[in-house]
């Protein structure tokens, strides 16, 4: 398995930077390092079956790029790597001379009105998950299937619950029969004997719990199982406590602090990327140093409101096609270009001996 640590022992690496909120002049006391690389695999790994695309750390906080993967990426005009080409000249741990002939002329294109403005309306969304998710909390007690049945007695609906309660019923002494032609609807029977099989066998079952119902035995009551219901509470109690153990401790903090209810640092980087976007369009350049640094950390310290944010961004989204249009960039990247760049870089490297093997 290629690692961070061999590539580096090997020599391989041919460029390295501190990327994310450090490059951006965004950074604050609890930000992280965040470092991303270029490698070149050597020629028997290469032309093997062994190609590796790209090599991250366990936290994925380091993530190297093989000069294919890299290339193939700055084609596409991805925004984060397309951010490599502009660096701080602080923030550049290592810089291999055959990376000077990667120049953004050849990769610079319109098609960063739709990476970049995509990018981030992925950002907004993010945010607006993170509203959903402090706006409606989960329990962390589990709720089970007994919680989404429903007896129909007498005319009326009660839950599953209600009922046991209401006739000193326990749901191990339910039996339950399916109904043809009634989707997720039994007929419930009841015995204290224990000759049913109750609702459910397990608690942490998924489904209702059928009986074999011996001749003679009269239903005591309808049942309705909520199964759809069900699912999609076990879908978001999933993805809600799996959220709250990954997510960021410090920058959840800082949200909750604004009373904003939604993720400002997704917020920032919305306008950030718009912005960046913009000035590819009217500069022709990739300027990762921010100059509004005061106006994103404004954002992020959640000064404004979410949907005020939401409507300078589409206000903005909407100005980058006409700015786009009207841009001396090419369509799309020179692909052409791009291939001999690569071929002459690997040649430089396996030939040339400009690189250590």
């Amino acid at each position: 398995m290629l690692t961070i640590d061999y590539i580096k022992e090997k020599g391989w690496l041919i460029f390295e930077a501190i990327v994310g909120s450090k490059a951006y002049g965004l950074n604050t006391a609890t930000s992280d390092t965040d470092i991303r690389g270029v490698f070149v695999l050597p020629k028997e790994i290469f032309y093997s079956l062994d190609y590796y695309s790209q090599v991250s750390n366990e936290s994925n906080d380091i993530v190297y790029y093989e000069l294919r993967r890299f290339i193939e990426l700055l084609a596409k005009n991805n925004p984060n790597i397309l951010e490599l080409l502009n660096i701080p000249d602080e923030c550049v741990l290592y810089r291999h001379e055959v990376m000077n002939m990667v120049k953004r002329e050849i990769f610079l294109s319109k098609l960063c009105e739709q990476t970049f403005a995509n990018y981030a309306y992925t950002q907004i969304k993010k945010a607006f998950g993170l509203e959903k998710k402090i706006v409606n909390p989960v329990e962390k007690e589990k709720k089970s299937v007994l919680d989404f049945c429903f007896v129909h007695v007498q005319k009326e609906a009660i839950t599953l619950q209600q009922f046991l309660a209401e006739n000193n019923y326990k749901q191990e002494e339910i039996g339950l029969a399916a109904i043809n032609h009634l989707r997720d609807c039994y007929n419930l029977y009841y015995s204290k004997e224990h000759i049913y099989s109750g609702v459910m066998r397990k608690v942490e079952a998924n489904d209702v719990c059928l009986s074999s119902i011996p001749k003679g035995q009269y239903p005591v009551g309808l049942l309705y199982f909520n199964k759809d219901g069900y699912s999609l509470y076990c879908k978001k109690y999933k993805e809600y406590w799996g959220w709250v153990e990954k997510r960021n401790e410090s920058r959840y903090n800082t949200t909750m602090s604004h009373g904003k209810n939604y993720d400002s640092k997704n917020m920032m980087h919305v306008f950030r990327l718009l912005r960046m976007a913009k000035e590819i369009a009217t500069e022709g350049s990739i300027n990762v140093k921010r100059q509004d640094r005061n106006f994103l950390l404004d954002i992020k310290q959640g000064k404004f409101e979410y949907d005020d944010l939401v409507k300078q961004a589409e206000k903005l989204k909407e100005d980058l096609a006409a700015l786009f249009a009207k841009s001396d960039l090419p369509d799309e990247p020179d692909i052409q270009a791009a291939n001999r760049l690569v071929t002459a870089m690997r040649e430089n490297l396996y030939e040339k001996k400009i690189w250590p093997l």
